[in-house]
């Protein structure tokens, strides 16, 4: 993994002042060189610059950034950030279609691929990535997006061309950008944070390349193409036909996914989707007489504190203890204290350019940290909750009904805590229900498809598009952030696509929640590990860091001078302190309760700080 960064202007000359361009390019590059922190590199011609760090996983001694080549007197640059799973079988195409390659990385291979078929060659990758060609014979540069957007890349129009980079920051760095939020970026963060509008960067002039497509800048036209798109159609298989189809597709992504030429890990919650990951990699690794290291996350003496409930119903140590016994992995058990939970939120918001999901996004990081001193690889089971339905609001019928997004139905805690000009002033609600509405307006239905099966088929888009890319947001910028890269096998669009159009009677196979999912992995793992009822991602209980976070915040809300003033009010901010907490009701996802609304206010201060933004 990597980052990359750059800039184009069809009429700019950076050969002129070319030691001054050079110094923005390493800039932008200082700016994100934890994506990469093995190497470094810079491409400067008259009207492109690339800039490149690089996380050393693929072809260790010849895979360097940016690669160029030549043909017919014409440059062609690529900098990428990602890993192709099917750069083997697409290198052995494109030698018997006569072309020649220097080394064995995936680099070279989507390069070669573009200059022999086009920007349509990215159709033919099985990945995750973000890439920038500067196509010097067409004189334009092209960025690329992998289809469910699990690597970042954002962009900004300037003068006669645009700028981009890996993450925000990047951008950032280029002199002349300015950290400006509008009304619209405030209703972003404080409206539908952690979340944010797929296609938006928040500050002022900041976009981002959508999820399965490719922008074209020719200098004086930028031209968004999709090469990539959900499509509904009727579900023809059997049941044994799907779970078999299914097993395959999981089994393949994993493997695929292994991929590397150091070693990997796997992150184990005990919960089934990382314990299938688990089950598939370790047996991989057997066949090949190693042994498959594991991590598992938790906080200290959390046991003591850990309170059941309708999101959490049972802890993860004894499953955890299960599937490692059963797979038998090294297992490495990692725990957090709440002081480094608390000083991880604001390197959170480093990581992720915003503010993000509080304690749930810090501990993250904090576990990311530690495996990293370990692993440059690891492998997680992100993503099968939203692809085969695995959350609570699929299945509660006011989440099913709700006209809004089924993780964030009460909009009171976004707005209680505002100053009163302030929830005057920001059509908050107003801006959530339109993205919202947007959002089920675009979902690929299927022409004479029942009411109720219509209605599945938009919460499962809306979760593909908001609530997933925001995990996977959180667990690139998180794992990136400390030279950690991190794979989503169930993110393969071959699972994604066929998952689609199942019936959710086959999806929930016997009223089982992710009944397909759990039927496809029966030779995997024991019944009872299999079967277990879901319990999301761990968080503390622990009253202790409740309380620190509620005299943080009594000191943020008594200086006048703190930023995140002008947006709440300290006396409603004390009143709520005053009341207990209820972590049954999340106002967003399954564990954003009150400590971690007082948390995100915590990080939107740093963050007003931290980047010096002008809210305009």
């Amino acid at each position: 993994m990597c980052g990359i960064a750059g800039f184009f202007d069809a009429k700019a000359d950076y050969g002129v002042a070319k030691e001054k361009w050079e110094e923005v390019l390493r800039g932008m590059n200082r700016s994100q060189k934890h994506r990469g922190p093995d190497e470094e590199g810079i491409y400067l011609r008259r009207h492109i610059g690339l800039a490149h760090v690089r996380l050393s996983i693929i072809d260790l001694s010849n895979g360097q950034q940016p690669m160029v080549k030549e043909a017919g007197g014409h440059e062609w640059a690529i900098v990428y950030n990602g890993e192709i799973y099917n750069m083997k079988q697409l290198r052995s195409e494109l030698l018997e279609e006569g072309e020649t390659f220097s080394t064995n990385s995936d680099t070279e291979v989507i390069l070669t691929g573009y200059m022999r078929h086009g920007p349509d060659f990215v159709k033919r990758l099985n990945g995750i990535f973000a890439f920038a060609i500067w196509d010097g014979r067409m004189r334009k540069l092209c960025l690329f997006r992998d289809r469910l957007g699990v690597k970042p890349c954002f962009y900004a129009k300037r003068g006669n061309g645009i700028l981009f980079s890996s993450e925000i920051k990047g951008i950032l760095s280029y002199p002349g950008m300015e950290a400006r939020v509008g009304q619209e970026g405030l209703c972003e963060v404080l409206g539908l944070g952690p979340a944010k509008t797929y296609g938006k960067g928040v500050f002022e002039g900041v976009q981002e390349t959508l999820p399965g497509h490719y922008l074209v800048c020719d200098g004086e036209h930028v031209e968004e193409h999709c090469y990539w798109k959900l499509e509904s159609h009727p579900h023809e298989d059997s049941w044994e036909e799907t779970v078999e189809k299914m097993r395959y597709l999981v089994e393949d992504a994993v493997r695929l996914q292994m991929l590397s030429d150091v070693p990997i890990c796997t992150f184990l919650s005990g919960g089934v989707d990382s314990s299938l990951v688990t089950a598939i990699c370790s047996r991989e690794l057997r066949r090949q007489g190693k042994t498959l290291d594991t991590y598992s996350f938790d906080f200290k003496d959390n046991h003591i504190h850990f309170r059941a409930n309708a999101f959490q119903p049972s802890q993860d140590r004894p499953w955890v203890d299960m599937v490692k016994e059963h797979t038998k992995t090294n297992h490495c058990y990692l725990e957090c204290r709440n002081e480094a939970l608390y000083e991880e939120l604001f390197e959170a918001v480093e990581a992720r350019d915003l503010p993000c999901m509080a304690d749930v996004e810090s501990s993250m990081l904090y576990f990311c940290r530690k495996v990293a001193k370990r692993h440059k690889v690891t492998l997680t089971g992100e993503c099968a909750d939203e692809i085969f339905g695995g959350y609570p609001w699929f299945h509660k019928k006011e989440c099913f009904e709700a006209d809004t997004f089924p993780w964030s139905m009460d909009f009171g805690p976004r707005t209680m805590l505002l100053r009163d000009e302030v929830e005057r002033e920001l059509p908050l609600e107003a801006y959530a229900k339109a993205a919202y509405r947007r959002t089920v307006l675009e979902t690929p239905v299927l022409e004479g498809e029942a009411a109720q099966e219509k209605r599945r088929r938009e919460i499962s888009y809306l979760n593909l598009r908001w609530f997933m890319q925001t995990l996977l947001d959180r667990m690139d910028r998180t794992s990136m952030h400390v030279g950690l890269e991190a794979r989503v096998p169930f993110a393969d669009h071959r699972i994604v696509e066929y998952a689609w159009n199942v019936p959710w009677d086959m999806k929930q196979h016997g009223g089982v929640v992710k009944g397909l999912l759990r039927a496809a992995g029966e030779e995997y793992l024991p019944h009872e590990a299999l079967y277990r009822k879901k319990s999301p991602y761990p968080k503390t209980y622990d009253p202790a860091y409740e309380q620190l976070v509620r005299e943080k915040m009594l000191e943020v809300i008594s200086d006048s001078n703190a930023p995140v003033t002008v947006l709440v009010d300290g006396e409603k901010v004390k009143k709520f302190m005053e009341q207990p907490s209820d972590y049954a009701r999340p106002f967003y996802g399954q564990l954003m309760a009150g400590p971690q609304l007082l948390a995100y206010l915590l990080q939107v201060n740093y963050w007003l700080e931290k980047y010096k933004v002008k809210l305009v």
